[in-house]
């Protein structure tokens, strides 16, 4: 046999012998044939490189050895998986609110005797429910996935809600829309029959869709809360409430930019309520959740939340100040829908920020764990 290759059992003994050593508790051996001295319990590599914490595999002396354990952080790491939604939801969002806005100015213009107010809430009504509901189904893919999420009614799943309140709303909206064309058809007739007949349909389906105005415009904010998407999730008391005041001025801004001075007192009273409680929100969403509200205050989520609280303030104090100008009122209700689209992207994005950086996960789960501990630890005491 090769001097190169020390036979199996020298090798075998070698290893032997080392481990002998270091269960005897340290002694210094020599290796063999006159080698550097390595301590007990270390086998010290032999002239080919061996030692008993590697393998040497094949002939051609490749030495394979196991990695040690090593903890990584989750930081630069995914934990949740972002939201797969594009910007055609941040879009859904505005639209639901828009509708829903715009359905309960119709309501107050028809209640109160403002046929501008009434007709400019109604067409807008039905545009938006329209595109929110095209928004919707452009994100599932098909159309055939819209319907078939009617045929189950789950009260815990607001996205099962939400589809039956569209359901419910887009009729009502429609009916009520149909209904100001009225006036264009012929009196006698069949058409003359509808004529007549419209009106009042259209009324009672403008306040079914008032009704249904509340749930459509926070049950988005429901949904992003019921998501385990941290800045959507811890804000869970406040996104409905900002979503609904969001609706109120989009539905303001509404009347503010189609109906006379004259007519526009329930749109004024409907911005300064709607910018009250957005602002009022967003300020909790941007202030109370520690850490997680970061998501809020910078990159691109943070430029549209300033952007829709400069434009959500000054369209309402525009509406108060421009009550016997045409022009300021229009500015007014532009800055207040240009409010709610901001608004609505902004949170939309921060949501998304927070999924994909995992500080916004792990860093509160240690603050809980720790505030429990600390709990159980005065309880104990």
């Amino acid at each position: 046999m090769s001097s190169e290759h020390p036979p199996v059992g020298d090798r075998f003994r070698r290893f032997r012998d080392g481990v002998a050593a270091g269960r005897d508790g340290g002694a210094v051996e020599s290796a063999p044939g006159g080698g550097a001295a390595t301590p007990a319990g270390r086998a010290g590599p032999d002239d080919r490189g061996w030692s008993p914490g590697s393998r040497r595999g094949g002939r051609g002396g490749e030495e394979l050895r196991v990695p040690e354990a090593e903890f990584v952080s989750y930081y630069g790491r995914p934990v949740l998986k972002p939201p797969v939604w594009h910007w055609d939801i941040a879009a859904y969002l505005f639209t639901g609110g828009l509708a829903a806005g715009s359905a309960l100015l119709a309501a107050g213009g028809q209640l109160t005797g403002r046929p501008a107010l009434r007709q400019a809430g109604r067409v807008t009504a039905l545009a938006a429910v329209s595109a929110s509901t095209y928004f919707l189904i452009h994100d599932l893919g098909r159309p055939a996935r819209f319907h078939r999420m009617l045929r189950v009614a789950k009260l815990t799943s607001p996205m099962s809600m939400g589809t039956w309140i569209l359901a419910a709303f887009g009729p009502a909206a429609g009916v009520a829309a149909v209904a100001e064309a009225a006036p264009l058809l012929p009196e006698r007739g069949v058409l003359g029959l509808a004529r007549r007949v419209l009106p009042p349909v259209g009324h009672v389906a403008g306040l079914a869709a008032a009704a249904t105005a509340p749930a459509l415009a926070t049950y988005t904010g429901v949904l992003l809360a019921d998501t385990a998407v941290p800045s959507w999730h811890e804000a869970y008391p406040d996104l409905p409430v900002l979503f609904a005041g969001s609706a109120l001025a989009s539905g303001a801004g509404v009347g503010l930019l189609a109906a006379p001075a004259a007519q526009a007192g329930p749109a004024r009273r409907m911005a300064v309520a709607g910018a009250a409680l957005e602002l009022t929100a967003a300020h909790r969403v941007e202030t109370r959740l520690g850490l997680v509200s970061e998501p809020y205050h910078i990159g691109r989520p943070g430029l549209l939340m300033r952007a829709a609280r400069v434009l959500t303030a000054a369209g309402a104090v525009g509406a108060v100040v421009g009550r016997r100008s045409r022009a300021v009122s229009a500015l007014a209700g532009a800055a207040l829908l240009a409010g709610s689209v901001a608004a609505r992207f902004g949170v939309f994005y921060a949501g998304v920020a927070s999924a994909r950086d995992p500080k916004y996960t792990v860093v509160p789960q240690r603050e809980r764990v720790e505030r429990q501990r600390e709990a159980a630890t005065r309880s104990g005491d």
